[in-house]
C-alpha cells in the first residue's frame, strides 16, 4: 500500500513490506526491493536521484519518525557533529555528507543497486555488530543539487567509490530532497 502524505515542501510516501522483518533469518530481498522500485517508479520516474537508504534503529533514542523530522528540517541525518558515522573516514581525508545509491529512475540498475544496499545492511552489521539493520527510512535526493566525492578506504586503494555525497548549496541542504520513503 502506498500512501502520499504531503508536507508542505518535503512529500512522504510510506511502503508497506509486511515481510520486511528478521524472524526467520534473511528476507527476500527481491521481493523488498521490487516493493520500493515500484514507490520510486510511481513519483520519480526518469529522474536522476541519489538514494539514502536508513536504519532509525541505527540511531539510539530516536523512532523512525524522529528522524524523518530531523531530515526535513536539516536536509540530512547527520544531525549529531559529535556522532561518529560509519565509512566516512577515507585514506584522503575528503568530506563527504553521506553515502547514497546513485541511479535514473526507471533504469535496469536500480534494482540490482537496492538489493545491493539491503543486502549490505543485513551481512555487514551482522560481522560488525551481531545484528542486522533494517532499513525503514529512504531519502531521495535530486543528483543535480549534489556532487559525488570519489574515494578510498584503507585496504582497499586500488577501488575508487562513487557512493559518497557533499550538497552543492551546504546552507540548503532540504532543498534537494525530492521526497522520503517511510517503508512499514
Amino acid at each position: 500500500m502506498l500512501l502520499n502524505l504531503m508536507d508542505k515542501k518535503i512529500p512522504i510516501y510510506e511502503v508497506l513490506i509486511s515481510e520486511y522483518n528478521f524472524k526467520k533469518g534473511k528476507p527476500d530481498f527481491n521481493l523488498i526491493s521490487s516493493k520500493l522500485i515500484k514507490c520510486l517508479r510511481e513519483n520519480f520516474f526518469g529522474k536522476r536521484i541519489a538514494l539514502r537508504l536508513l536504519g532509525s534503529m541505527d540511531h539510539p533514542g530516536k523512532s523512525k519518525d524522529d528522524i524523518i523530522k530531523i531530515v526535513k528540517k536539516l536536509g540530512t541525518d547527520r544531525y549529531d557533529s559529535s556522532r561518529k558515522g560509519d565509512r566516512y573516514e577515507n585514506i584522503d581525508n575528503k568530506d563527504i555528507d553521506f553515502f547514497a545509491l546513485e541511479f535514473k529512475v526507471g533504469n535496469d540498475n536500480e534494482e540490482e543497486s537496492i538489493k545491493w544496499a539491503l543486502n549490505s545492511f543485513y551481512e555487514w552489521p551482522i560481522k560488525d555488530r551481531s545484528r542486522p539493520i533494517r532499513i525503514d527510512i529512504g531519502v531521495v535526493y535530486d543528483l543535480s543539487k549534489l556532487r559525488v566525492v570519489e574515494h578510498k578506504y584503507l585496504g582497499r586503494e586500488s577501488e575508487i567509490k562513487r557512493d559518497g555525497f557533499v550538497f552543492k548549496n551546504p546552507k540548503n541542504k532540504k532543498s534537494s530532497i525530492l521526497g522520503i520513503i517511510k517503508i512499514l
